[in-house]
């Protein structure tokens, strides 16, 4: 498929193993993230200590965009990090001001894409800017993490249940189970700085079963 992975066209079973392992890991991590925000409510007084957490508030406008993990974690996401054409960069949302990075929920990472705004559809461009655009990056399936990318396509890809998304066309779904499209974070370019410019576009997470 040409997944940005790094994996092979070879379809051996040593590959399918491999890959098996890969999609499990990256759902355990997940689960675990939210199994692990899950436990914090399993008192009022918590549960109240949680919501005022600003760590898991939702992307607010004026937030800029950071390096989730690595060398470069907590530093700033600029559209030159992301090269034309994907793949995708994972960012937090962080408040400029209090310096205070929402990394409190598995349900604010967001994916960060850049094309040629030609490629966009007219929808997608009125909420991009410079042509970035910027998606939840949880499958609206069952919530798995959108972490692939198919490079020949220009699609986010789902390695738990196979969705592929296209980001040039608001995440419209191009193949697999997932019922809707993944939710857009509008942006906005302040000072030269990418910023979030509203809310999700639909809800963020999947489905409630």
């Amino acid at each position: 498929m040409g997944l940005a992975d790094g994996t092979s066209s070879d379809d051996s079973p040593r590959r399918r193993s491999r890959e098996s392992r890969e999609r499990t890991q990256g759902r355990r991590a997940f689960l675990t993230a939210a199994l692990g925000l899950g436990l914090c409510f399993s008192s009022p007084d918590s549960a109240f200590a949680l919501a005022d957490d600003p760590r898991n508030a939702r992307p607010r406008e004026g937030d800029v965009f950071v390096f989730p993990f690595g060398a470069r974690e907590g530093q700033i996401v600029t559209p030159t990090d992301l090269p034309v054409g994907g793949p995708q960069q994972q960012a937090y949302p962080m408040d400029p001001r209090a310096k205070v990075v929402r990394n409190g929920s598995a349900l604010n990472l967001v994916l960060l894409i850049r094309f040629d705004p030609a490629e966009m559809t007219e929808e997608t461009r009125a909420l991009a800017a410079d042509g970035v655009v910027a998606y939840s990056a949880v499958c609206t399936h069952q919530g798995c993490p959108v972490s692939m990318w198919q490079a020949q396509a220009k699609t986010l890809f789902c390695a738990c249940h196979a969705t592929q998304f296209d980001p040039r066309d608001h995440a419209r779904v191009v193949d697999g189970p997932a019922p809707r499209r993944l939710p857009m974070l509008p942006v906005r370019m302040t000072d030269g700085v990418l910023t979030v410019a509203g809310e999700f576009t639909g809800r963020v997470g999947g489905e409630r079963l």
